[in-house]
């Protein structure tokens, strides 16, 4: 299989740098990587010869690393199961994940998920890779996750979620109507004593905040948009549950199934910068049908 290519074009600002100083200092590959590339498989090139680090980088100069091939678990078996792919470049997919599919295999889900889908994807297109989700979501959970095709790119991305610059934007369908036209929940949440599942509000959790806007009332329920400034398990769910409007579908917080079998929350956008193209992306994609029918179609 192929493995992972990142290249770089060398700006003079780098001129005279040695090849190690550049690839650890100003772009974030570790030194355990660099042994991992020299001893498992990987490659350097610059400008099309092999080299160690210890080489000499000059302005203009192409600069190349190949990641050496990742070691996949046996757990998770290549399944030819169809994926909304967004968008997709060398370095990273951005999928729509419909409701119902598990991000990783589970006890409960052994088989039909998201990393199942990938494995199988990966084969096809040779690519020798395991998976580096960013941004997981709930099994019942739909819309849009970033997926890092290598163990480096996922670092970069996971340094972005740390500093907060990946956004993210969900729509929920709640019961009741809510009031105010904007609000923000700040209200710490941790995990319910009795449960390993279920979280709640609750002094000694987490800090927690949701920012909300509605997008349109209906006679018993309300569409609403939501950004998230921290990211607790099942904060959207357990923060609506707490201002006493619950998501349709979401028995585990007090929500009813009478017109949807799942929670009604859907990961409707997300922004980020791509650190290996050095611009901003941004994608948003529509409700899925089983919500889209509860609110006409309103997007």
């Amino acid at each position: 299989m192929n493995n992972h290519k990142i290249q770089w074009k060398i700006d003079e600002k780098f001129e005279g740098m040695l090849i190690r100083e550049f690839l650890l200092k100003e772009k974030g590959i570790s030194k355990r990587a660099l042994v991992d590339i020299k001893f498992y498989g990987g490659d350097i090139l610059l400008n099309g010869s092999h080299v160690t680090v210890r080489e000499v980088v000059r302005t203009g100069d192409c600069l190349e690393v190949m990641f050496p091939p990742e070691i996949r678990s046996d757990g998770i078996i290549g399944e030819n199961i169809p994926l909304h792919i967004v968008y997709e470049d060398e370095h990273i997919l951005v999928i729509n994940k419909p409701p119902f599919m598990a991000s990783i295999p589970s006890r409960e889900h052994q088989s039909g998920t998201l990393a199942n889908a990938l494995i199988y994807y990966y084969d096809q297109i040779g690519l020798s890779s395991t998976i580096h989700i960013v941004n997981r979501l709930d099994r019942d959970t739909s819309g849009l996750m970033i997926v890092a095709k290598n163990s480096f790119v996922h670092s970069l991305f996971a340094l972005e979620q740390k500093m907060k610059s990946i956004q993210r934007q969900y729509e929920a369908i709640v019961h009741g109507i809510v009031l105010d036209d904007v609000g923000i929940i700040q209200a710490p949440i941790g995990r319910k004593a009795e449960s390993i599942i279920e979280r709640e509000v609750r002094n000694d959790g987490q800090q927690a905040v949701t920012h909300y806007e509605v997008k349109k009332r209906f006679s018993d329920r309300t569409l609403v948009s939501l950004k998230l400034e921290t990211g607790r398990t099942h904060q959207i769910r357990v923060h609506m549950s707490y201002i006493g409007h619950p998501l349709l579908g979401d028995d585990l917080y007090g929500g009813q199934r009478d017109f949807i079998s799942r929670q009604a929350l859907h990961s409707k956008s997300v922004r980020f910068y791509h650190p290996l193209l050095e611009r901003e992306l941004a994608f948003s994609v529509p409700l899925p049908a089983d919500m889209g029918n509860l609110v006409g179609g309103v997007e």
